[in-house]
């Protein structure tokens, strides 16, 4: 079997058993690790393959109003994270990952770190999550003197600065903004520690949420961060602007993404969306 009849495999994938692109990879690296590896063969380029198309989503988004009714639905930790995921646009992970460090409320920034791609980036943080977020920084911190005191207190940290700080594990400034209620014994390490909020259980808070608002929409915690987006996008800001928020690196990801909102590009806008949006669940905390 040569190149002709790679070709011609791969495309049958494509073609006559719909496959998804993804798949249609895989079959091509097991094929050259065969070649190279196992039969010492090195194929040259193969080209003219009848690419498996991968499939164009619109996301969910829900309207302003429907984010208003599923924030009345949440209560404590998990109101205040799906506050933030959507006037931040993080994803949850990152939301979840939030160390104190990472929050400058002199100039309403959030860093957010390891973000999808291996890349930090900037977000804002608006005003009306200032007091919120502080008062969640003190239980964070009663937690941490708390094992401090009773000989843990130590937070995971990213492997080469583990490395560079020996000691950072135990400071303050290193720890989770929402520090899980209980500590737990970490599987690599075999440490007793107290990791970050499980995103299970905001998935879960939040599917229940807009269940018992009767929301149909097939959504989720991403769901917020689209949201948020299309509403920039419909209030007028520039695609730049929500490109940047996002942190996508091409333009043409925001378009092709919110293809589906009704644009008004008069430039941008002197208020964000969230506020009124927010402005009567925001009373809740």
């Amino acid at each position: 079997m040569g190149v002709p009849e790679i070709r011609t495999y791969l495309s049958h994938l494509a073609i006559h058993r719909n496959v998804a692109a993804s798949t249609q990879t895989v079959a091509l690296s097991a094929l050259l690790f065969l070649y190279r590896q196992v039969l010492n063969i090195e194929l040259p380029y193969i080209d003219d393959i009848e690419r498996a198309r991968r499939p164009q989503r619109l996301p969910v988004v829900f309207t302003r109003s429907e984010v208003k009714r599923i924030l009345t639905n949440l209560d404590g930790i998990q109101h205040l994270i799906v506050r933030l995921l959507y006037g931040t646009v993080m994803r949850l992970m990152a939301g979840l990952r939030l160390r104190v460090k990472d929050l400058d409320f002199d100039y309403y920034q959030i860093t957010v770190q390891d973000g999808k791609g291996q890349k930090d980036r900037r977000t804002m943080l608006p005003n009306s999550l200032v007091n919120p977020l502080q008062q969640q920084l003190q239980k964070a911190k009663s937690f941490h003197e708390q094992d401090l005191a009773l000989g843990y207190g130590t937070v995971e940290l990213p492997y080469a600065l583990a490395r560079k700080y020996p000691n950072a594990h135990s400071e303050w400034k290193w720890q989770f903004v929402f520090p899980s209620w209980k500590r737990s014994i970490d599987p690599r390490t075999k440490i007793v520690r107290r990791h970050h909020v499980y995103k299970q259980s905001i998935q879960r808070a939040v599917k229940q949420a807009i269940q018992r608002t009767g929301i149909t929409k097939h959504g989720g915690c991403h769901t917020f961060r689209h949201s948020f987006a299309t509403h920039l996008l419909e209030d007028g800001y520039d695609i730049r602007t929500v490109q940047e928020l996002l942190g996508h690196k091409d333009v043409k990801t925001n378009h092709d993404l919110y293809s589906r909102a009704k644009l008004r590009w008069t430039g941008c806008a002197e208020s964000m969306p969230y506020l009124a949006v927010f402005h009567d669940a925001y009373q809740k905390v």
